[in-house]
Parts: C-alpha cells; sequence; structure tokens
C-alpha cells in the first residue's frame, strides 16, 4: 500500500440532515487499500451517522461515496455486501436458536457449494477461536463470542473492506485483548472501518485515527498523534479516558 494507490472508499462532500439538523456535513475522506481506520468522536459528531450511510442504512442527503471507482451512495446494504463490503452492526445479527457452525455455515453457503461452504465455514472456526464450540447454540454464548461469531459471517463473505460498529462494546478485558488479535489479524489480508468509543481498545489495533466533532472532520492523523493532541483529550474524550 501507498500514499499514491487509488482509494479504495472515498467519500466526497458527504452530508446527512434530519430535518434542520446537519448531522454530517459535506465530509470528504479516503480509505486506502488494506488500511485500518478507526473513527472515533463524542456522541452526536457525526461518526455513527457517517458509518451507517457507508453501509447503507442511510441515504445521503448530498454527496458522493465510492468504492473500487463505483458510487455507492444511497445503494441499500445488501448491495453493498454484494459488491464486497462486509458490514457489522453493534448489536449481533445472528441465528441464536442455530449453533456456531450452522450460523458461519449459512453465512458462506450464500455465494459458495455446500462442499465449499463447510470449508470455509471450518477455516473461519479456526480463525475467530471457536472451533471447540462449534456446535454450540449461538444463544447459549457469552456477549464477546456472539460478536465474533457475527465478524466470522462477515468474513464468510469474503469482503474487500470490513465495516465494524463498536465491536468491542460490552465484552470482558480478555475478549476485548482477543478481540484485538483478531481484528488485526483480518487487517493482514483486508481493510476495515470501525467506530470504537474505547480508547484502550483503539490504542490495540489503530495506525490511523479520524476524529469527528460537529458533523465534520477535526483531525485525522496517526493513532499516537491523535490521541495525545490536547484538543481530542480535553474536549473531545475527556481527561477521564486517560487515567
Amino acid at each position: 500500500m501507498t500514499d499514491t494507490a487509488a482509494p479504495l472508499l472515498s467519500t466526497r462532500s458527504l452530508t446527512m440532515l434530519f430535518g434542520g439538523v446537519v448531522a454530517v456535513d459535506a465530509v470528504d475522506f479516503s480509505l486506502a487499500p488494506g488500511e485500518l481506520r478507526c473513527l472515533i468522536g463524542p456522541n452526536g459528531a457525526g461518526k455513527s451517522t457517517f458509518f451507517k450511510m457507508l453501509s447503507g442504512q442511510y441515504v445521503p442527503t448530498a454527496g458522493e461515496i465510492t468504492f473500487r471507482s463505483r458510487s455507492i451512495a444511497g445503494s441499500a446494504p445488501h448491495e453493498i455486501a454484494r459488491l464486497g463490503i462486509g458490514i457489522k452492526t453493534q448489536v449481533p445479527n445472528v441465528f441464536n436458536g442455530l449453533d456456531v457452525h450452522e450460523n458461519i455455515w449459512l453465512a458462506a453457503r450464500r455465494r459458495n457449494s455446500p462442499s465449499t461452504a463447510r470449508r470455509i465455514a471450518r477455516d473461519i472456526l479456526e480463525r475467530i477461536r471457536l472451533s471447540h464450540r462449534s456446535m454450540v447454540p449461538v444463544g447459549h454464548l457469552s456477549h464477546g463470542q456472539r460478536q465474533w461469531v457475527e465478524i466470522g459471517m462477515v468474513l464468510a463473505g469474503d469482503p474487500e473492506l470490513v465495516l465494524l460498529d463498536e465491536p468491542a462494546a460490552g465484552m470482558t478485558d480478555e475478549e476485548t485483548r482477543l478481540t484485538a488479535e483478531l481484528i488485526r489479524e483480518i487487517n493482514a489480508s483486508r481493510a476495515l472501518i470501525i467506530v470504537e468509543h474505547d480508547i484502550q481498545f483503539i490504542r490495540m489495533i489503530a495506525d490511523k485515527v479520524t476524529v469527528f466533532h460537529q458533523g465534520g472532520i477535526l483531525m485525522e492523523d496517526k493513532a499516537d498523534t491523535v490521541l495525545k493532541d490536547q484538543r481530542v483529550r480535553d474536549v473531545y474524550l475527556g481527561k477521564k479516558e486517560y487515567a
């Protein structure tokens, strides 16, 4: 990956209005192939609305979203997924009555033969460290393990870009650590955009961070630079996050 490479995903003047409220204000954003980017900012900053436009949950009021040089602004989530963008929302979207293997096999089966789907499911179970629980109903898993199952279901679609909304929310310290390891492994072969509040988790995974504030981008830089910036520390994340 180089700075001169064409962006995998970009936005131009991306805007979202809710009535008279500007939630996202003419945002220009660019993600390189293979990059991992964290989106941070206080509640109401616009990051979640921005994420939902990328994932097809919201239709932008104005502006463009381009993925691999193709406009996707206003496309439905299933259309975006078909193009190579995998989406995991904050609330796990899994089949609680089915076991772990069945959930991932069904996700893989959408695009593959039954035998290929079994191979993909087996490989992903190892990757998300749940081979030993493959026959356990997902509804019986811990919160963190359920999140891993959904990440596995996203990976079963073989996306080029993975969008994750607060993947560490509600996890134990150990689950958070293992999730950070998993995300770094995924980033070896795929680009990711992650909306996250947990600063310690961001430190574990992030290379570059984009800070949203009042619907726009306040700053964008290496994680260490952003997390040490006085404006970010004092105004947008709060000193208590660094205690």
